[in-house]
């Protein structure tokens, strides 16, 4: 719970805060910031992936918390990939990010749509319902990571 109120704070902040090249100091700030963002992301989204594909246990209260923290967090990494973020840390972010700027913020649109259908599907208390759901996820996920994400 207290991770969900801390996302949803930082979401908040996100949603009214001036674009990535103000908020961030440096461009490892923004680096560390989005590969934050990307690991709670992934831990929640994962946890969905175990019940979904039976090495969990299916808990719906459990499912509907994760996918709440999974739909904000979709939201967080996207500002942080701005100009001049491409150096200053260590990043598994591939320079085409850069150089595709609008196949990349597509790519995460796309996800951000498939993760919220997650929310209801893992409300709904049926396991079912969440693997539906879970698929189409995973695959926009993956597809960003084939396109932009070093192996």
């Amino acid at each position: 719970m207290k991770i969900a109120v801390s996302l949803a704070l930082a979401l908040s902040a996100a949603t009214l805060a001036p674009p990535a090249s103000a908020q961030f100091a440096k461009a490892e700030d923004a680096i560390k910031y989005r590969q934050s963002a990307l690991t709670v992301l992934g831990t929640h989204f994962g946890r969905l992936g175990a019940m979904a594909n039976g090495r969990a246990p299916y808990d719906a209260a459990i499912a509907a918390a994760d996918a709440d923290v999974v739909a904000i967090a979709a939201r967080l990494p996207w500002h942080a990939f701005g100009p001049g973020t491409d150096t200053g840390r260590p990043t598994a972010a591939r320079p085409e990010i850069w150089k595709e700027q609008a196949t990349f913020k597509d790519r995460g649109e796309k996800m951000q749509a498939e993760v919220a259908k997650l929310v209801p599907a893992a409300k709904s208390g049926n396991l079912n319902q969440l693997k539906a759901a879970f698929g189409p996820a995973a695959q926009s996920c993956k597809a960003c990571h084939d396109d932009f994400r070093k192996k």
